[in-house]
């Protein structure tokens, strides 16, 4: 049985067989590490939640998530790219709230949205708090659902664009296009 059908065949089971959580995590952890691993890439170096701590708490909401009905890896990872998008930026507002308003959780706008460019085009470096990134996307989902979404399993989730269009049903042509407007909705949103 390959890994993709072993995955979703024990998410089936997680609710009816107490012994699937245990036997799931094996089979994710590496890729739910390299996830949190791109997160943190682009988190300032005195960040306090560690990429271990951000897959241990995503993985244990996914599997104590209640009526979630799983529909394979793919809708795993990508619930997996969401509880860890609002995981950070949780962590990031307790800091926040903490020092009242200094030293924000920072990510790096290009890394953050991976800007589309001509080869020869460099896209600046340029910081933006995490709550901000996280204001734009809820701004977007107001106006595109399915390119904020794009937006997440794309960043958060460090999807494909054909994981992306599978996960959504989409074409990838679709999630190609969404994706470039998406970026530059953000890039102009978060103009720093």
């Amino acid at each position: 049985m390959n890994a993709a059908r072993e995955v979703t065949g024990i998410l089936l089971e997680l609710d009816e067989r107490p012994g699937a959580a245990q036997r799931l995590l094996p089979l994710v952890y590496d890729d739910l590490r390299a996830l949190a691993r791109s997160y943190f890439a682009a988190q300032p170096a005195d960040h306090t939640l560690q990429p271990t701590a951000l897959v241990h708490e995503a993985y244990f909401r996914l599997v104590k998530a209640p009526d979630v009905s799983w529909s394979g890896r793919a809708h795993f990872f990508a619930v997996a790219a969401k509880a860890m998008r609002q995981i950070l930026v949780n962590d990031a507002e307790a800091r926040q709230a903490h020092k009242r308003g200094g030293n924000r959780g920072r990510v790096s706008l290009s890394a953050a949205i991976d800007v589309a460019a001509p080869a020869t085009a460099v896209e600046p470096e340029r910081d933006v708090a995490i709550d901000a990134l996280n204001a734009a996307l809820q701004r977007l989902e107001a106006l595109d659902e399915r390119q904020a979404r794009i937006v997440e399993l794309r960043w958060f989730g460090g999807m494909t664009v054909a994981e992306v269009a599978h996960a959504l049903n989409v074409s990838q042509s679709t999630v190609e296009k969404d994706w470039r407007m998406a970026r530059l909705w953000l890039l102009r949103e978060l103009q720093v």
